[in-house]
């Protein structure tokens, strides 16, 4: 078996008795004293699969019990293709792969992939591949919403004869299909974020009992948990999900984790009520809305950022999907220079209501070479990128002006502050440090990123450290140029700027 890489050990025999989706089928694979106890799936026909994912190096033991008894040993190799680098797993604020390799996911929606016609999937999965986007966020049920109005073929679980879904009898077909998805995806190192549950729904999928939904996500565990390019999204927008309540979430998140023995990562995405990422279950951030507020979350929760929905680039007649392709590219750069990680849709109208946020296709919008554009830049910098806090007066020093300190730092402005409730003085200086704000983010003192977004600066500045010398570039990130403007400069440095919007400067140490 090889490092990172799913190994599978399946059984012949006769279909289960009672329920297809939770059997009794286990393994336990030890691997230098560390033991992984998993859970075997039916795989229909006779099949039964049981799933390993090799973190570590040498010699693996296994042993199978319940249905089946076996028991064997196999070598685990180290991966050396370049590819398979192991989960990726949080590091602070910021994202790596299981051996230490940086992981900076560039990411696109395409919430109905899996339930378009076979052509059409195919299609989709050709122009990731092609495109910047290396992560993926789609449905493992069908979505029914504006332009997505269309009846899968396939469903995970098969229909009874009232028509609801027997969750104890699974699709076999579909769930092959999808797996093919996974495994073509992730040979070439795309992460697919699986939205476990959402609301947009005519079958009776976001109405689920405890007691259908667990042997759901006990098969979807048991058959995706050895894909190491799977990450777990419990819901898009689970606060419009009213049929489950916080128990719900918990119960689910808690089962998710204890089955998932490798440590995928985990979050859960809102519309309006941020879910509780604080949890320890909870393995980063996953935000819809502003990009402004990336480095609040971050100093907030210390975990990673994942701005998973701030509008997409289209022409529909829906608020979120009418950017234009200047905006989306403008959004994804405050959010990377931020530390933050972006993700792009793409919403634009056609005679055959194949619009790529739900059902897929072909991309058609400017952003994408841009956001490409963007990510070689990024993956280029010799870290991940931290914010540099903007320094404009804060909340906190006028309510210690109001006891007295920092008198010598009192201004006409701040004055003024002093007179208005803390409430007033809270939106008063949001309002400002958005309207005024130079997104910065820094590798140590390797790298400085700064972004002048919507600002038509003619001269700017940075304040680097004292010691070393810096390479200072100028980045226009609509025509994808770079021009070297200084080299062996270091302290408070001013420069002159195009004066144009989605201007970028980058300090580089020689």
């Amino acid at each position: 078996m090889l490092q990172y890489q799913k190994f599978e050990l399946s059984f012949q025999g006769k279909e289960p008795e009672g329920s297809w989706s939770e059997i009794d089928l286990r393994a336990v694979f030890t691997c230098q004293g560390d033991q992984k106890e998993v859970s075997g799936f039916y795989a229909g026909n006779g099949r039964y699969v049981i799933r390993y994912l090799p973190q570590k190096t040498g010699m693996v033991q296994w042993k199978i019990t319940g249905l089946f008894q076996a028991e064997g040993k196999e070598e685990c190799i180290s991966c050396e293709d370049g590819i398979h680098n192991g989960l990726v797993k949080p590091s602070g604020t910021a994202l790596m792969y299981e051996d230490g390799t940086s992981c900076r996911p560039f990411g696109t929606t395409v919430y109905a992939m899996m339930h378009q016609p076979k052509e059409l999937v195919a299609q989709t999965i050709e122009t990731i591949l092609e495109s910047p986007f290396d992560k993926v966020r789609t449905c493992v049920f069908p979505k029914h919403y504006i332009f997505n109005e269309n009846e899968p073929e396939l469903f995970a679980f098969e229909k009874k004869a009232d028509g609801g879904f027997d969750f104890h009898r699974p699709c076999f077909a579909f769930w092959d299909t999808f797996e093919q998805m996974l495994q073509i995806l992730g040979d070439h190192q795309v992460q697919v974020d699986l939205i476990l549950f959402h609301p947009y729904d005519c079958w009776g999928f976001s109405r689920m009992t405890k007691d259908e939904y667990l042997p759901y996500l006990n098969y979807l565990v048991a058959r995706f948990a050895a894909y190491p390019n799977v990450w777990w999204s419990l819901a898009n927008e689970y606060d419009c999900m009213n049929a489950f309540q916080e128990e719900d979430w918990n119960r689910i998140d808690h089962f998710i984790s204890e089955k998932d023995v490798y440590g995928h990562m985990l979050s859960c995405h809102h519309m309006l009520k941020n879910y509780d990422f604080s949890k320890e279950n909870i393995t980063h951030c996953s935000i819809q809305g502003d990009v402004t507020a990336v480095d609040t979350y971050m100093k907030r929760y210390r975990k990673p950022v994942l701005m998973d929905e701030f509008g997409y680039e289209g022409n529909i007649s829906c608020h979120w999907g009418n950017l234009s392709g200047f905006e989306l590219v403008h959004r994804f750069w405050i959010c990377c220079v931020l530390g933050g990680y972006g993700t792009h849709g793409e919403t634009f109208m056609n005679d055959t209501d194949t619009l790529w946020w739900g059902k897929g296709g072909k991309l058609a919008g400017k952003s994408p070479e841009r956001i490409r554009f963007l990510k070689e830049i990024i993956k280029g910098l010799p870290g991940a990128l931290e914010p540099v806090y903007a320094r404009f007066v804060s909340a906190e020093m006028i309510e210690e002006m109001r006891q007295g300190l920092h008198q010598e730092q009192q201004t006409d402005f701040t004055r003024a502050l002093l007179k208005l409730p803390t409430e007033e003085v809270i939106r008063v200086i949001d309002n400002i440090t958005s309207d005024t704000r130079i997104y910065t983010g820094h590798c140590g003192e390797e790298a400085y990123l700064s972004y002048y977004g919507r600002h038509c600066t003619a001269v700017g500045e940075l304040e680097l450290p004292e010691t070393g010398e810096y390479r200072i570039e100028v980045i226009d990130v609509w025509e994808m140029t770079r021009k070297t403007i200084l080299t062996g400069v270091h302290g408070k440095v001013e420069f002159t700027l195009p004066g144009k919007e989605g201007i970028a400067v980058l300090a580089v140490k020689q």
